[in-house]
C-alpha cells in the first residue's frame, strides 16, 4: 500500500512540475506588456501548484499538511482561470491552452483525492 501511495504522489509531483514548466514556456510569448501582469501571475500560480504541494508533505502534522494541500489545489484553479483569459486574449493558441487544461485537469483531479474529506 505505502509503495501505491509513494508512486501516486511521484506521479503527481511529476505532472505538476511539467505543468509549471509548461506555464514557463508558454507565457514566453506573452506580450511584453504583460511581463508584470498575467505573464507573472500565471507563472507564480503554476509554481504555487507544486511548492505547496511538496512544502504540504515536508510539513510534520496533518492539518498543517492538508492546509497546504489545499492552497495548491486553490493555486492550480487560479491558473485555470488564467489559461482561460489568455486564451480569450490572444496571448495563447487554442494548442496550448488544450494541452495545459487537460494538463491541469489531470492533476486537479489527483490532488484533490489526496485532500481528506473535512467534516
Amino acid at each position: 500500500m505505502e509503495q501505491n501511495n509513494n508512486e501516486y504522489h511521484k506521479k503527481l509531483k511529476c505532472l505538476m512540475d511539467n505543468y509549471a514548466h509548461l506555464m514557463y514556456k508558454v507565457t514566453r510569448s506573452f506580450p511584453r506588456e504583460e511581463l508584470f501582469g498575467v505573464t507573472s501571475q500565471l507563472r507564480r500560480s503554476a509554481l504555487s501548484v507544486i511548492l505547496n504541494y511538496i512544502e504540504g508533505y515536508a510539513r510534520i502534522g496533518e492539518k498543517s499538511k492538508n492546509n497546504f494541500l489545499k492552497i495548491s489545489y486553490g493555486s492550480l484553479k487560479e491558473s485555470k482561470y488564467l489559461l482561460h483569459f489568455s486564451l480569450v486574449e490572444g496571448f495563447l493558441n487554442k494548442e496550448d491552452y488544450k494541452i495545459g487544461l487537460a494538463l491541469a485537469d489531470e492533476i486537479g483531479a489527483m490532488l484533490w483525492k489526496s485532500i481528506p474529506n473535512e467534516k
